[in-house]
């Protein structure tokens, strides 16, 4: 099988790289196609799994990358003779299902992680997003949604039928408990005292996130308060400028991009997420399996998880100061905390767990391979996309 996916990053490309490896190996073999440079291209390399970079994907808008992507994604299906394409984002979305019709794939597959329009954008912006993705949808045989919220609005703006569409779980890596030992652990690799109170988040530093409300959010904490973002990205130094700027340069940590958040995230008394949309982000979820409690806003798929009062508080979206009430209570009220933390954990139960991903990754294949690919061809299959 081929999984196209923009970029091999954590978000999305973490969920697919997560559910190709727990695809059983003697019958599935995954080819992954992604922009150059991600991540997450080494760790499936040395997973086994083919990788071929794509030199002209680009996230943004370029007419004339697309064109060309579009054309090289084509020429490495037509190679592969792959029976299953399963793309990953709207770019990869885009060019990936064109070129997997256009090579007549016996089965097309797409994950709505989220979509690329949203409330914040104008309804003439929107448009073309929503007749895009209602006309990809005639192309493709099954749909899989990041969360519940995701697929209801992905079936009520007629862009997937509700007969092809299944929700998943975005599977995380196992992430260590929230513990005494694991907490000091944490707090000397990231340089943050014993007895500091520390609240943090991991997420790309861009518009979607909302990282300068976060910012707003925190100045409104006790001087006692460190915050600790996770990531970097476009916005990175407009967001260091404004730290700056408040004279909060000295409690608001920039740490970047790491390949070691699971180990750092039982530093956290709290963990807090200011974006303006969301599916039903990984970092949420690594946080409630660590044991650490949450308050995010109240956004698309993510109050599936968070219920508010018993797995962690929900707060307006681009409400700074409500967003930092919250975060003051959780601080102010430990026990409280620990209490949905705990419910949290249990709360989420297996439907993250990577083996469930694969079970719902192999039914889906077979589903909309049906009789195209004689069932005991599937077994011999090496590579099987």
């Amino acid at each position: 099988m081929a999984v196209v996916v923009t970029r091999f990053i954590a978000g999305a490309g973490g969920v697919a790289l997560r559910g190709a490896l727990a695809l059983e190996s003697d019958r599935f073999h995954t080819t992954v196609m992604a922009a150059a440079g991600g991540d997450l291209l080494d760790d499936a390399r040395n997973a086994g799994l083919t990788v071929i970079p794509l030199r002209h994907m680009r996230a943004d808008i370029a007419p004339r990358e697309d064109v060309a992507v579009l054309r090289e994604v084509a020429a490495h299906i037509e190679a592969g003779g792959f029976h299953v394409v399963h793309t990953h984002s709207s770019k990869a979305g885009l060019v990936g299902r064109v070129a997997a019709r256009w090579h007549r794939v016996p089965a097309i597959v797409h994950t709505f992680h989220g979509f690329p329009f949203h409330a914040y954008q104008s309804p003439v912006r929107r448009r073309p997003y929503i007749a895009s993705g209602q006309a990809l949808g005639k192309m493709t045989d099954r749909f899989l949604a990041i969360g519940a919220a995701v697929a209801a609005d992905a079936i009520r703006l007629g862009i997937a039928p509700a007969e092809r569409m299944r929700t998943i779980g975005s599977a995380v890596a196992p992430v260590p408990q929230r513990t005494p030992a694991s907490r000091a652990e944490a707090r000397r690799e990231i340089g943050v005292a014993e007895a500091t109170r520390l609240v943090g988040t991991v997420g790309r530093l861009d518009f979607q996130k909302a990282p300068l409300d976060m910012v707003k959010a925190f100045s409104r904490l006790p001087a006692d308060v460190h915050f600790v973002w996770i990531g970097g990205g476009p916005m990175q130094h407009d967001v260091a400028r404004r730290v700056v700027a408040m004279g909060l340069g000295d409690r608001f940590h920039l740490l970047g991009e790491r390949r070691d958040v699971a180990r750092l995230l039982p530093a956290l008394d709290a963990f807090a997420m200011s974006s303006l949309y969301e599916g039903l982000p990984c970092s949420v979820v690594e946080a409630m399996m660590c044991g650490v409690p949450v308050v995010a806003t109240a956004v698309n798929a993510v109050p599936e998880v968070v219920v508010p009062g018993r797995t962690g508080l929900l707060v307006t979206a681009h409400q700074p100061y409500e967003l930092a009430r919250a975060m003051q209570h959780l601080l102010d009220h430990p026990d409280s905390g620990a209490r949905m933390a705990a419910a949290a954990r249990t709360n989420l139960g297996d439907r993250f767990d990577t083996e469930v991903l694969g079970r719902d990754l192999e039914e889906t294949y077979l589903s909309a391979l049906g009789d195209r690919v004689p069932a005991p061809s599937l077994a011999q299959l090496a590579p099987i996309a």
